[in-house]
């Protein structure tokens, strides 16, 4: 069982700019939380490894500018998929993900005492 604070979000339509030491690279994001997400359809030259990335998300009509620390990345045959920590999120970005977050079930305390 995952102990997440914030919920992952699965997303499609997220496209993500990915800087690491070496070069920039285009892939997608399948799934945010306040505080992650996850990278996907890299190349395979992207380093999963580096200490920090800067990442531009862009959807929606949005973007957003943010530093990550990569967590873990595992490859296939062709793309790689990176999980990582946002180091830094704009206020825009927390506000993004809060409005696609499912709403909170009711205080069970609360119900119990008819409030």
């Amino acid at each position: 069982m995952e102990n997440r604070s914030y919920p992952r979000i699965a997303l499609n339509n997220l496209k993500v700019e990915a800087c690491d030491v070496f070069g920039f690279y285009v892939g997608m994001i399948s799934d945010v939380s306040r505080f992650g997400l996850c990278l996907t359809e890299f190349p395979l030259k992207l380093d999963g490894r580096v200490e920090k990335m800067t990442v531009i998300v862009s959807g929606e009509g949005r973007k957003f500018k943010m530093n990550i620390r990569p967590r873990w990345s595992i490859s296939d045959n062709n793309n790689k998929t990176v999980g990582a920590q946002i180091l830094d999120a704009p206020w825009s970005w927390t506000e993004f993900v809060m409005d696609l977050e499912p709403p909170v079930k009711d205080d069970v305390w609360r119900s119990a005492a008819g409030l």
